[in-house]
């Protein structure tokens, strides 16, 4: 079982609130039973997907994510009063790290929410800060290239980054938070399982 405790008390320093769950299932569980009855923004995160997220979300709220949805989710998403995504890379020291290529995500964790949640599997952590974004570059970004299709030099199995210049490039921002954003709630929920990447 991994131990939480560190990396809960650095985020709980920074003014984050953190709930800790042994399963995805169970921190899903938890998700459905605080969000209920109000808007729901989603951005782009392999880990929601995987937690089936949007569908059971979607059955008591009003939803949006540009995954599943076409034409203006994007823009609904931004508009929610809850806004659910994931990190690139989580420091133990308690920064949450992000990269993105349109923006929409690293814009919706830093202003326009009620509150906030970062669903974080133990495989994003990383020791401190400058591991967390060699993680957020070296492994996020370019599963995040291959998995998309991307031709990019780092959209290859075990591939790694090149600071390229590429037009199909999907890291043009990065985000780092040092703690919640003035206005709002920011929850970072931890799971004891490999999620996303």
């Amino acid at each position: 079982m991994t131990d939480f405790t560190a990396v809960s008390a650095a985020l709980e320093a920074r003014g984050f609130t953190v709930k800790t769950f042994a399963t995805g299932q169970a921190a899903a569980a938890y998700l459905n039973e605080q969000i209920d009855g109000t808007t729901v923004g989603f951005g782009g995160s392999v880990t929601l997907e995987s937690l089936g997220l949007y569908e059971s979300l979607g059955a008591h709220n009003q939803v949006a994510w540009h995954w599943k949805q076409s034409g203006g989710a994007r823009a609904e998403a931004a508009a929610a009063e809850i806004y659910l995504t994931s990190v690139n890379a989580l420091a133990e020291t308690g920064e949450l790290v992000n990269i993105d290529g349109a923006g929409n995500r690293v814009a919706s964790t830093l202003y326009g929410h009620k509150k906030l949640y970062f669903v974080v599997g133990r495989n994003k952590l990383a020791p401190d800060y400058d591991q967390a974004l060699w993680r957020a570059r070296n492994i996020a970004a370019p599963r995040n290239a291959l998995r998309l299709q991307k031709k990019t030099p780092c959209a290859v199995p075990g591939g790694h980054c090149h600071d390229c210049r590429s037009p199909e490039r999907i890291c043009r921002g990065l985000t780092v938070l040092w703690g919640p954003m003035m206005g709002g709630e920011t929850e970072v929920i931890l799971v004891d399982e490999d999620l996303g990447y």
